[in-house]
């Protein structure tokens, strides 16, 4: 099979050259045993169906015998074994040598199930499902982290080969490396309704060992997709579910169901950037909905990328996804991370990307060009309340963003005179 080069490829090398051992999280399927197999010497897979009832046996008793082999070993879906945890952070003390380790998991463990935190042995890194730049889709030739660099950068007539239809196409078919070795468009499709239908029939149940209702599971999935990008209270999803009558469900057994999805990292909801800019009543601060890809939401609506382009609308929320998790992808940096801004005059940044050195991007995802300068007097009407908060508060100054962009499904790349970015997504790299 072919093996296309991640964005991960250089942050588990890197990882591995400072700490004893990496754990790689992320949602199944995304890739992250593959990318750990480039570099580990030793493999042990815990879901193996001829060697798994022994591994835990041999995992219960002394799991240090488990660890034997040359390093790195991939210990692979180690959530099985738990206590496989506290043997690497035990082994990485007594060898005192970076690079012992690699650990992945498709779900997050619960904290109880380990004694130690792992802190200055394990180091944690999130795969996510692969960006347009890793599929070879985006042709990357705007990197985001020159542009940080150098926010004057000439990006001016750089220009994207994907059209909306390709754009559509490579949401609905997501980011699963599973479809690069498939031939036909239509099978590649398959990939993300399989995922869902194992999420609801299978995973949702085994992530914590508690059985919960495929229909609930399929019945949460849909609703979120209808809430994409949205700011949904819990309220309104619950009353989603429960309207058609097929199911009753509590409030409580919907954060079950929810927490669960989390674990699996198939929910990955974006948090509230709240700048002291106005009075914490205007800025809104609910959850963003948002999947680990955006093929989730195609999946679990049951659209296509036919229906999808005759619904546009529709698709600017699934576009805004697709932005999100290859942003999520090129920065996978300790504490980057995503954000977004809404308040109760209309203000908004789609999307607010956090540097780990404090460096920050103003966002606007806006599918087709007649939405460009909406977006534009948005990031700039933010960018004036900084400032504007900044001389009148400075003793405690906001930062001011180091970059506006409004990142399109278009084609075409440039700078306003304004200094907004204008960036085909089909142009980005990390």
């Amino acid at each position: 099979m072919k093996y296309l080069k991640r964005v991960a490829d250089n942050v588990l090398k890197e990882r591995l050259e400072t700490f004893g051992a990496v754990l790689v999280e992320g949602p199944k399927w995304c890739g992250k045993t593959t990318t750990s197999e480039q570099i580990a010497k030793s493999v042990i897979r815990l879901q193996d169906t001829d060697m798994r009832d022994e591994y835990l046996a041999v995992a219960a008793q002394k799991p240090s015998i488990l660890l034997q082999g040359n390093t790195p070993r991939l210990i692979d879906e180690w959530q099985d074994a738990p206590i496989i945890w506290d043997a690497v952070r035990t082994a990485v003390d007594k060898r005192g040598m970076p690079g012992q380790f690699i650990l992945t998991g498709s779900n997050a463990v619960d904290n109880r199930a380990v004694r130690h935190t792992g802190t200055g042995r394990i180091s944690r890194m999130q795969m996510h499902t692969m960006s347009l730049w890793e599929t070879g889709e985006s042709n990357g030739s705007i990197s985001l982290m020159q542009l940080f660099d150098d926010p004057s950068l000439d990006i001016d007539g750089i220009t994207s080969e994907m059209q909306i239809e390709d754009i559509v196409f490579a949401a609905c078919r997501g980011g699963w490396p599973a479809t690069v070795n498939i031939n036909t468009d239509k099978a590649k499709l398959l990939v993300a309704r399989d995922y869902v239908e194992s999420v609801c029939k299978v995973d949702i149940s085994r992530v914590d060992g508690v059985q919960r209702d495929h229909r609930v599971a399929r019945m949460l999935l849909r609703s979120y997709a209808r809430n994409i990008s949205t700011l949904a209270k819990h309220t309104a999803i619950l009353a989603d579910i429960t309207s058609s009558g097929e199911v009753s469900l509590s409030d409580k057994t919907l954060d079950d169901y929810v927490g669960a999805l989390s674990k699996l990292f198939v929910i990955n909801n974006i948090n509230a950037w709240c700048p002291a800019i106005r009075s914490k009543t205007a800025i809104r601060s609910g959850y963003k909905r948002c999947f680990c890809d955006p093929s989730v939401a195609v999946a679990a609506l049951g659209l296509n990328p036919d229906a999808l382009l005759i619904q546009l609308k529709t698709f600017g929320f699934i576009f805004e996804q697709l932005c999100a998790r290859d942003l999520r992808a090129y920065t996978p940096d300790f504490d980057t991370h995503l954000s977004y801004y809404r308040d109760r005059y209309g203000l908004e940044a789609d999307l607010v990307l956090h540097l780990s050195d404090g460096r920050y991007a103003l966002i606007e995802c806006k599918l087709g060009s007649k939405e460009i300068e909406d977006g534009a007097k948005h990031l700039l009407e933010l960018k004036r309340l900084i400032r504007e908060h900044n001389e009148k508060e400075k003793q405690m100054p906001i930062r001011e963003p180091d970059l506006l962009i409004i990142l399109t499904g278009g084609q075409m790349a440039y700078t306003r005179t304004d200094g907004v970015k204008i960036i085909p997504l089909g142009t980005l790299k990390p």
